[in-house]
């Protein structure tokens, strides 16, 4: 190897001595796990909770009314035709009270109108909080060269934790 060759090597050296130098601030290292506690978080969410009960109504059917007007008018007119002077009038009049009777029981004939049972299906629903707990990191202590330190981390490190270590100067000595 000629002399240039050697300079330019030893240069090169030199000039790098700086750069691991800066290497070596920095460096792994394992720390011994002491404690690991969960971090435990309830979370609530609200959900609805729905049944359907089954209750029973009293319904009443419903009589038709046509029959009876029908007949009523036709009863008054009938009446009308029965008497003279007041008695016209009170022929017309029960008449009509007779006409509306048969003409009810003539429209609502052989039908049962007394109330019924019938069973109707209510839903009720209600929300209701449903607690969830979830672990939201760990609280993590170890010990290091003599000193306990604690950090949080996102999982269980197990028996033993990595630790990048950095090493500067102590600028006030």
């Amino acid at each position: 190897m000629n002399f240039n060759a050697k300079l330019i090597l030893a240069a090169v050296g030199v000039c790098a001595l700086p750069l691991a130098s800066a290497q070596a601030d920095n460096f792994e290292d394992y720390g011994r796990v002491t404690r690991v506690q969960p971090r435990i978080e309830q979370v609530r969410t609200p959900r609805q909770e729905c049944r359907t009960e089954y209750v029973q109504n009293q319904v009443q059917p419903q009589r038709s009314q046509g029959g009876s007007v029908i007949g009523g008018i036709a009863g008054a007119l009938l009446g009308s035709q029965v008497g003279g002077g007041n008695g016209k009038v009170a022929a017309a009049a029960a008449g009509a009270i007779a006409g509306a009777v048969v003409g009810d029981r003539v429209d609502n004939d052989g039908r049962n109108y007394a109330p019924q049972t019938q069973e109707q299906a209510v839903r009720q629903c209600r929300t209701v909080d449903s607690v969830e707990q979830r672990t939201n990191g760990y609280d993590v202590t170890y010990d290091y060269r003599g000193r306990s330190y604690t950090t949080v981390m996102g999982r269980d490190p197990g028996n033993r934790i990595r630790l990048r270590v950095s090493v500067e100067p102590d600028q006030y000595q």
